[in-house]
């Protein structure tokens, strides 16, 4: 007999890591976490379109590091609005948390290629229609 979770027991699992980084570009830490599962689909429709015609890649580092970084209580450093300032810092250090944050978030250059082509085949399957 398996030991089933209740719901009770789910909703109050401890269950987003975190990791401190060193980013030797602005020489100190900062803390990454995983994503909630609205943060994670947030991420993956800002990198389309409104119209999920293509993929939208301006700005994707600064997007996943909006919503990765966090403070020492697990709350978002950054908001939606500080995407462009954020998309102004270092490429550097961005890259460097933005490949942090694609690790503990299993989020790999292969899912957003996925993403983009099942976008793309849901608007040909939708072309027919008049």
């Amino acid at each position: 007999m398996s030991n089933l979770l209740t719901k009770d027991q789910i909703l109050s699992a401890d269950d987003l890591q975190t990791k401190d980084i060193y980013v030797k570009h602005w020489d100190g830490y900062v803390r990454i976490r995983t994503m909630t599962a609205h943060e994670r689909d947030q991420f993956e429709q800002q990198v389309f379109t409104n119209k999920g015609e293509k993929e939208r890649m301006d700005d994707i580092r600064a997007t996943l590091v909006s919503l990765a970084v966090v403070d020492e209580d697990g709350k978002r450093l950054f908001t939606d609005k500080d995407i462009k300032a954020l998309s102004r810092k270092s490429a550097a250090a961005m890259d460097q948390i933005f490949g942090e944050a694609q690790e503990l978030n299993a989020v790999r250059n292969q899912d957003i290629e996925e993403l983009a082509k099942n976008s793309e085949e849901t608007q040909d399957d939708n072309s027919d229609v008049a």
